[in-house]
């Protein structure tokens, strides 16, 4: 039996992307194609799309700028690395889409440094990274009926494969911008959606991410109105040789009855909800126009964790919301114990115009960022309670790259595949947890799950 043990800590991982501060990711091409993502998972995802579309079309010297409007650090940040890519890359043609570049384009071309700008139906499009016609095209995303013409097949260099499922959002939450960046909720056939997943299964993909801006939504616009649980059910029922399913973040106020059997009864549909929970307190809730309570979060908790106790949860929280109290953000705080968060994204309150929370009365700059700082500590202190909790245990986790695998409750495990040979990337292996840095368990490698 061959043991893996880890020689060195590894270091802290920055902040996520589509975390506050969090970095840009860039994939290269050899013909010069540069795609640098800002945001969220669904931007890294239709990333690939874009990236595949520039090898298709026969893009070349080139930079594409895939943009955020979640927070003014997302534009800020886009826009600071357009600046520096002119000066690396005079004579590059520098692209960019993108929700930032979706809701304000006029801001982004009149960068001297920008050559084209293409909202967010158009970035993948035929031909539309090579159009020298016009400097901006920019459709009405409202209008917008269809989901994404691509399915994405799986990231480049990535073990795992994603599947966008749905597009937009129906909601209109005080704080948030995104729907004018993405337009109304749209979903991908179910049909559709199942033949990618097969594709990608036999291909060798192990696991599969169903992904979307607001996910639990999915079928709402489609005949008869399926509902997520029943696509999930569908997926595992055709697709039997996929060893793992995975949804992306979903809002707790969605998650139907089918769902949740499948969460209680399917071993293949991973036991990790990252809930798009943004407070704890009932009239912050309320005034960002959230459709939940905190009664709400803590009973869906409880109610997973009693049918499946295995299952770790993560939650997107924002802190200093216009008019939150001290009283209201301590119960905030309280929230991530009493639901036993391990893996939280944190985003310091950025007011966005044209949203309603952009005229309430805001929250000091300095008690924000206190207040941002003690949820990551908080949620640190999550993430180690839920790391101490592994240790002694046997971890089913899938090979990210060599030294670093993924658990099925999103935990991410460390290895040193230096003594006896590299576990394959993409593979799923049994791994003994010894241990723990903070931000990672350290484990064996024991064989072949």
């Amino acid at each position: 039996m061959t043991t893996y043990t880890l020689i060195s800590r590894p270091p802290t991982p920055k902040p996520a992307v589509g975390e506050e501060g969090g970095p840009a990711t860039t994939v290269s091409d050899p013909d010069g194609v540069d795609v640098v993502t800002f945001g969220c998972r669904l931007n890294a995802y239709e990333s690939e799309a874009i990236r595949a579309r520039a090898s298709a079309d026969g893009l070349a010297d080139a930079v594409v700028f895939n943009t955020c409007a979640v927070t003014n650090e997302a534009v800020r940040q886009a826009r600071q690395a357009i600046r520096k890519a002119r000066r690396e890359r005079p004579d590059a043609r520098l692209i960019v889409t993108g929700c930032a570049a979706q809701i304000d384009p006029a801001a982004f071309a009149a960068m001297p440094e920008v050559d084209l700008v293409l909202g967010n139906a158009e970035k993948a499009a035929p031909g539309a990274l090579l159009d020298t016609s016009t400097r901006v095209r920019v459709n009405d995303i409202m209008s917008i009926k269809e989901t994404a013409g691509h399915l994405i097949a799986g990231l480049k260099d990535r073990a795992r494969a994603y599947v966008e499922v749905q597009n937009g959002c129906d909601h209109r939450c005080t704080f948030c911008i995104i729907p004018y960046g993405r337009g109304n909720s749209r979903s991908a056939p179910a049909g559709e959606v199942v033949e990618q997943v097969r594709r990608l299964a036999a291909e060798g993909y192990n696991e599969v991410v169903l992904t979307g801006v607001d996910v639990t939504s999915w079928g709402a616009d489609l005949p008869g109105q399926p509902t997520l649980g029943q696509l999930v059910g569908r997926i595992l029922r055709m697709v039997p040789d996929l060893p793992r399913l995975r949804l992306s973040s979903i809002d707790a106020a969605e998650i139907d009855p089918d769902l949740f059997k499948l969460l209680e009864t399917e071993p293949r549909l991973m036991p990790y909800l990252h809930l798009s929970l943004q407070a704890g307190d009932n009239l912050v809730l309320k005034r960002m126009k959230r459709r939940h309570s905190r009664e709400d979060a803590l009973k869906l908790v409880s109610e997973v964790r009693r049918v499946r106790p295995d299952t770790a949860f993560g939650a997107d929280l924002i802190a200093g919301f216009p008019t939150e109290s001290d009283e209201a953000f301590e119960n905030t705080l309280k929230l991530v114990e009493e639901a036993g968060l391990a893996f939280l994204h944190v985003f310091p309150y950025s007011a966005r115009p044209g949203t309603p929370a952009a005229r309430m009365p805001p929250v000091k700059g300095p008690v924000i960022k206190d207040r941002a700082r003690r949820l990551r500590e908080a949620g640190q202190a999550g993430l180690e309670r839920h790391l101490q909790r592994q240790v002694g245990r046997t971890l089913s986790g899938l090979v990210e790259r060599d030294g670093v695998a993924r658990a099925e409750d999103f935990t991410e495990i460390a290895f040193d595949p230096a003594l006896g040979g590299p576990a394959p990337q993409g593979q799923i292996a049994a791994f003994r947890v010894i241990g723990h840095d903070g931000a990672r368990v350290i484990a064996e490698l024991a064989a072949q799950a």
